[in-house]
Order: structure tokens, then sequence, then C-alpha cells
């Protein structure tokens, strides 16, 4: 994954006052370099003489330890310190007792397992942390200089029992490790993987539950967070200064930092758009925001530092959401954007999303997969497949598709599944257990709930993926989940609605152009030639700019408050930015998608 196209600043202004930052930390709010890291522990021992000093160095997988216990090591031995290394990696379980613990987690299905409800401890070996603490006490001062102890490792200060003199947190973005997965990075604890499908569920049902969520836990009682997406030039803050940034960002429309993924139906659209490098064969996705999966990054004082958007919500979700949606997700960010670029590509797999029974039920996940498609660009005879034929039953659906699997003769999919021409500006509603997918040579803006890996492959043409693999098909799953009640007159009564105007400002206009009950989405346009006004009204708003070439977004309690918004962006507006102006910046009309929680959405959908 990689974004080249110039990335949004979210910038904070508010000074840290220097009684929020801890004792040993240097003047600057943002440090840069691993000097850095070695300064700050330099400090530490500054006047100290003869004694021990703990150090934890915590972080996520993936994170560059051995880089940064290299330089740092180096630095203090060079200033006449001595230092034991212990890693956290020594007191965990062993790969194949971690596969056997985790088993019920991992599955034997390819794409599919099971979220876990673990923790930190049950990567750990019983008795990890009084193991830790015998050789923690074993550790001898020098004879002139303060002694350091470095833990160090995800799970390092869980280990240390709250024994430490310093913790500092070591963090990446699951971009930065999904493009080591595809590399050498095993995961977690495990010493072999199948392949990076693999690593990627693992990653998902197991390794991010945990892990995440132990960040989350401790990230308060860490001195320093360190952002090392870049590991050549890592950069360092107090957490205290890092609770102050996020707070002050949240008041402001928020923009994360998109990425994009080929694929083995992807087009040239986003390729050349983000403009991707040249050898990549396609792309098929970019995502902005899909929240767990994407970083934001803050300017400040000059520097800029990536922080995993999970941070900003788990802190902010009250001023970012509002009142009505933190009652009903609490820090979970629930609606997410992205782009599925068809454009002079493949089609999709035909495919179905779970129900919320069923998605509970089999991989203990929080919410149904509920989607759209608003065609932001197409060309020639472009299509998208909704819904099944009148004449199609489970029963023959099923053998066909079947057969064609087993004997390698296509399946005449629309015999099946109805297909319907896509013109630009056009939305496709899409419910859990909706028979769907994206034709070729369309530009698709998908408007869903932030889930997104729980897609059930029906047919995908014969394919194998780019790596050469057959693609993973998951026809019981399916037919578990497919509502035979979406026929082609339902699909087109209810699933393909028409713009509704909902009001006028001047010759500006905003259109309702889907909701349902049983979606919690809505979608709207704003089709705009001057000046529009709004409100947040107390909730999350998201808008992307779908066509025309940029528009400005303004507070109306404070006009420095701002953002540009140029076609194909997205941005998030927190509930408490209230009243805003949206100004056509452009040299013609443009359109803006609006989504946000609807209020009609039926709420009693997420119980168990």
């Amino acid at each position: 994954m990689f974004v080249k196209r110039p990335v949004n600043l979210v910038r904070s202004s508010i000074p840290v006052p220097q009684d929020d930052i801890p004792s040993a930390a240097p003047p600057a709010v943002l440090r840069e370099g691993y000097s850095a890291i070695a300064a700050t522990l330099l400090q530490l021992a500054s006047g100290k003489g003869s004694c021990k000093l703990y150090v934890a160095l915590d972080g996520t997988h993936g994170a560059p330890f051995q880089a940064v216990l290299q330089k740092t090591v180096e630095a203090l031995e060079q200033a006449g310190h001595s230092v034991s290394l212990i890693g956290s990696g020594s007191y965990l379980k062993s790969g194949e007792e971690l596969r056997e613990f985790f088993a019920a987690n991992i599955t034997d299905n390819r794409a599919f397992g099971y979220f876990t409800d673990g923790s930190i401890e049950d990567y750990f070996r019983d008795g990890a942390r009084e193991e830790a603490s015998r050789r923690l006490s074993e550790t001898e001062p020098g004879t002139d200089s303060a002694a350091f102890c470095l833990v160090f490792g995800p799970g390092a200060y869980w280990l240390g029992e709250g024994r430490f003199d310093l913790s500092l947190y070591l963090d990446v973005s699951r971009e930065y490790q999904q493009a080591g997965h595809r590399q050498e990075l095993l995961s977690f604890g495990l010493n072999w993987n199948r392949d990076a499908v693999e690593k990627y569920k693992i990653a998902l049902f197991v390794e991010w539950p945990i892990l995440e969520t132990y960040r989350k836990q401790i990230l308060d009682q860490m001195d320093y967070y360190l952002d090392l997406n870049q590991p050549k030039q890592p950069v360092m803050t107090a957490v205290p200064s890092l609770r102050r940034m996020i707070s002050d960002i949240a008041g402001s429309p928020l923009r994360v930092k998109p990425f994009y993924a080929p694929g083995v139906w992807g087009g040239q659209f986003l390729k050349q758009l983000a403009d991707l490098p040249e050898d990549w064969v396609n792309c098929a996705w970019s995502f902005e925001p899909i929240a767990p999966e994407n970083s934001i990054v803050v300017g400040y004082e000059g520097k800029e530092m990536e922080i995993p958007f999970l941070l900003v919500m788990q802190q902010e979700h009250p001023a970012i959401l509002g009142e009505r949606l933190t009652g009903l997700f609490g820090d979970y960010f629930p609606i997410r954007f992205n782009y599925l670029d068809t454009m002079d590509g493949d089609n999709l797999s035909c495919q179905v999303h779970p129900t919320q029974d069923y998605i509970r039920s089999q991989f203990n996940e929080f919410m149904a997969q509920q989607e759209s498609y608003y065609i932001m660009e197409q060309q020639g005879d472009s299509g998208v497949y909704l819904g099944l034929t009148e004449d199609c039953t489970p029963e023959q659906f099923r053998h066909e598709v079947q057969k064609a699997q087993e004997t390698g003769i296509p399946l005449p999919l629309t015999d099946y599944v109805n297909r319907y021409e896509s013109r630009k500006g056009e939305l496709f509603l899409i419910p859990p257990g909706t028979v769907h997918s994206a034709g070729k040579d369309n530009l698709v803006l998908e408007i869903s709930s932030t889930t997104w890996w729980f897609t059930f492959k029906i047919y995908d043409f014969l394919r194998k993926d780019l790596d050469g693999k057959p693609r993973p098909i998951n026809i019981d799953f399916a037919f578990d989940n497919i509502d035979f009640t979406q026929k082609t007159t339902r699909v087109e009564e209810q699933l393909m609605p028409s713009p509704v105007l909902l009001q006028q400002q001047g010759e500006n206009e905003e259109y309702v152009l889907g909701q349902r009950s049983d979606l919690l989405f809505y979608v709207h346009r704003v089709h705009l030639k001057d000046t529009w006004k709004d409100d947040t009204r107390g909730e999350m708003t998201m808008y992307n700019l779908v066509e025309g070439e940029a528009v400005r977004i303004v507070s109306a309690a404070d006009e420095a408050v701002f953002v540009e918004l140029h076609y194909a962006e997205s941005y998030i507006l927190p509930a408490v930015l209230g009243e805003y102006t949206i100004v056509n910046t452009g040299s013609g009309p443009c359109k803006l998608i609006k989504a946000g929680v609807s209020a009609a959405w039926d709420v009693s959908l997420l119980e168990p």
C-alpha cells in the first residue's frame, strides 16, 4: 500500500504547558530522530550516579525495535553507561502453543476467523511476569554511572509490572504492518505463516484486538509516544503533548491519510489520480476513511506526526461522534468511505455480506456489513449487479455456482443475478444478504458501515488472485446469508432510489439519495453553485467532493478553522463543529456526497 498524493495535514496549535511534560522531556513538543530517544534517556540518568534505571520500550508489533535499540544502546554506552536488554519475546508462548491457544480464532478457513476476546497475557507463558521480575532484579549497576535495563517488545510494560523509571511506546500504523507482512514480518509470536492472507487474518482476528486494546489501556501510563512509520526519521512526543494535540484537532474537520491497494479486478483511474507508482499493475481500492486502518497526519510547529485514527477516536469520540452516536457505538467510528476502481479493469466477484445475527454468532463481529454504491465515474457499457432474477431459486443457483467451480465452465451470471446499467451519479443500496457486484469500467464511491472484511464470494469468474493462487470462494457462508426475496421487482422498487429534493438555498440544493431503516447510514448530495450553510447539529457528518474542483469548509464560529476539499477527497466534520459554510472555490458547479448515521435506522438491529 502506498500514498503519494499530498496528504492534508490536520494542524494543532495549542501550546503544551511544560508542567504537563515528564521531567526527562526535551523542551520541544515534537522531536525528530533517534538522537531524541537517546537524549531523553541520558537526561534521565543525569545526576543519578551509580543506580539501576529501568526503561520500557513497549509498542506495536512490526515497529522497528532493533533500530531503536541499536542507536540508543550505542549512545548510552558512549556516555559510559552499561546496558542490559530483556526482550518480551523471551517470555512468549511458543509459536505452536499460540496457534493451539488461538485455534478457535484463527480457524482453518483461508479468509475468516473469530474475533478474540483475549488480552495481552494470553500471549505469554505461565509465570512470565515472575520470571521477568527475577531477571530485572539480577541486573547490576555500573561502578560510576547508571546502569540501564531496557525491556523491549510488545508487552514489555506488562512484564515489568510498573517498576519502570521511564516508558516509551513505539507505534506504527496498520498500513506499515501490512507492508511488513508482504515482506518477512510474521504474525506476533509465530514462527511461520502460510502466506500474507493468513498474516492479515491473524492480525485482524487476534493480534489487533489484543494489542490495540492493550495500547489503549497503557498509553496514559507511558511517558513518551514514538511515531516510527518513517523509520529513518522517528518522531517523539510526551504522552500529555500527544493528548493535547489530539484534543486540539478533534474540533476541526478531519481528513485521514488515504491508502491504496491493487487487486485482480483493479482499474487505472485511481492510479493516475493519486500518482501511484508506474510499476503498479492497477489500483483496486482506496480507503478514506476506514477507521481502524487509517492514520491522521498532524502538523505542529513545522513537524509532522502520524497517529492511528483509533487513538483519536479512543480519546475524542464524544467530540467527534456526538452524544447519540457515542451512546450507540462508544469509540467505534461507524461509517466508511472507500473507492472501488474498475475503470479499464474487471468485474468484482459476485458476493454477499452476512446478516447481523450471522456475523455476531459466526465471527464475534460487532456490526453487519451494510453497503451502497455511488457511481462517481463510468465509461462505456458499465454496469452494477444487484439482487436476483425473478426465476432464480436457491437450489438452482447453488448447483450452477458449484458446477462452475468444479468444471471451470463459466457461469452465465445474468441468468441468476440482475445487471443494471450504471450512470454517473446513481446510488445502489445493498442491505446485508443482497447479492451484488460492481461491473468493470466504474469508479464507485462506497458508503458503508465500517465493517469491511466479511465479503462472501459466490462466483469470481474462475480467476486467480495477483499472487497466482485461487481466490477463496465462500459458497457455504454465502448461501447461509443470501436473501432470496431481493429479486428484480423489489430491487428496482427499493434499492435503486431516485433523488428527492430536501432543501434549497438560493441556487443550491440538497437531495436525499438513499435511506432505509435497515441501513445505518443516510446518503445526501449537495449541488453547490456558490455557498451552502449547514450545521452538524451535534452529530458527525462526512463529505466527499464527487464533482467539481474544490470547496472550502469554514467554521461559522471561527473563520480561522477551515479546510480545502478537492475532487475525490473526504472529510469528517466532528459533532462539536456546529454551524459551518461550504464555499465553492472552483470555476464551475460542484456536487458533494454528504453522509451520516440515519435517524431512521432501526438501532435494535445492533442487538445480539
